[in-house]
């Protein structure tokens, strides 16, 4: 049961801000998705950006919520980086203001939080670090790269199955000014909606 606020959320989501081009971008992860699911394996998927520190945290978590809310199982969501940093507090505010509940497990340069989204799931496991990280799976994965940077950066990425670049606008371009809150919660709701896109076509 996913958190009332968090599903009133989700159903406020619309998908008329996709254009075609880029519902083409993201069908690769569609097709990856339901390929696993058709044959009953385990759905990984890595979402990867330069410093893993905001959006591949933000895909990483609305991909797994995605899973809940439509009832596919066995879908499990990582993120890394090309180095490691930490989620930038954005982020959780971001999440929080959105209906998550979000503690830190741990504190110094680089937290680890637990994001919850339902009473009853997983909560997500965030904290900064490089894609090959041993928290992250070493094989049998799809490794979405989330930004331009981290997708040139990293020609190849050992052991995923297969790799899908679908990047996103990075909303540090606004830390320090008035813009801040709105803009991250502008790309988490942008997020949000395209990986609720890709989980509404997998048939189960």
């Amino acid at each position: 049961m996913i958190f009332p606020e968090l599903t009133q959320f989700i159903s406020s989501l619309t998908f008329d801000a996709i254009s075609e081009e880029r519902k083409n971008t993201l069908q690769p992860l569609v097709d990856f998705i339901q390929t696993k699911v058709d044959a009953n394996n385990e759905v990984r998927l890595n979402f990867i950006c330069t410093h893993n520190s905001r959006r591949s945290h933000l895909s990483q978590i609305w991909a797994q919520v995605m899973a809940a809310h439509y009832n596919i199982n066995n879908v499990v969501c990582y993120s890394g980086g090309t180095e490691a940093t930490a989620m930038f507090p954005m982020i959780g505010k971001t999440l929080e203001n959105t209906g998550f509940k979000i503690t830190a497990l741990s504190e110094g340069k680089n937290p680890v939080y637990s994001v919850k989204f339902s009473e009853n799931n997983h909560a997500a496991i965030c904290f900064s670090k490089t894609y090959d990280d041993a928290f992250n799976p070493v094989s049998e994965f799809a490794a979405i790269m989330t930004c331009s940077s981290a997708d040139a950066g990293c020609p190849f990425i050992p052991g995923a199955e297969k790799r899908i670049p679908i990047t996103f606008e990075d909303p540090k371009a606004f830390d320090n000014t008035p813009q801040q809150q709105e803009k991250y919660h502008e790309r988490s709701v942008q997020i949000a909606s395209e990986l609720s896109y890709i989980f509404s076509k997998i048939k189960a």
